[in-house]
């Protein structure tokens, strides 16, 4: 259903209706400003991506042959968008070094996560997540909280299956010993020893 209501307002657009594209935008909108938000971590520059985003995909309309959805095709120019403008800041991220990660190690990090409230837990896995390398933090992001299967997140970064599933696997390490690093010293910090 969603796939025909998003062609009925493209095939709109493209027929001279410009306003049809305005259900699209705000139909989308908060999709893309969140993976803006997740690769760039600054509000500003997510808001210029997103808006670029939009004006690159109406540009660009008559490309889109329905061969994805709508929404895969979308994430894919605002996912080159932010990119972009991360290569054009050379901005370099700190990255920690991945620790062996044993059953053992993510025992212990469930049991750490139990003890924090839910709001406390979405905070600090937030801070846990910008800690990640970009490519890192926004496949996670798309394929736990965004729920886009790895077929879609290849479409969007044009990496491959296998590439994604490593990247996957590194990703879920990482966190994992960036959150046991952090999230222990925000407990006692906050709680003191237990």
């Amino acid at each position: 259903m969603t796939i025909k209501n998003d062609q009925t307002y493209i095939s709109k657009t493209l027929a001279g209706d410009t306003n049809s594209f305005a259900f699209l935008v705000e139909k989308y909108k908060i999709m893309v400003y969140s993976l803006a938000m997740k690769m760039l971590n600054n509000k500003e520059e997510a808001e210029e991506v997103s808006q670029d985003t939009f004006v690159k995909a109406f540009k660009n309309l008559s490309k889109f042959k329905g061969e994805s959805k709508f929404s895969t095709w979308l994430y894919k120019i605002a996912y080159r968008n932010c990119l972009d403008l991360i290569k054009k800041k050379e901005k370099k991220y700190k990255t920690t070094t991945i620790d062996e990660v044993t059953v053992h190690k993510i025992k212990s990090t469930d049991n750490i996560l139990e003890q924090i409230t839910k709001k406390e837990r979405a905070l600090l896995l937030k801070s846990c997540l910008e800690k990640l390398p970009e490519q890192e933090r926004s496949i996670l992001w798309m394929f736990y909280f965004d729920e886009l299967s790895l077929v879609e997140i290849t479409e969007i970064t044009e990496l491959t299956l296998s590439n994604i599933k490593v990247i996957l696997h590194r990703a879920r390490k990482r966190l994992v010993s960036v959150i046991n690093k952090n999230v222990k010293s925000e407990l006692i910090n906050n709680y003191g020893e237990y």
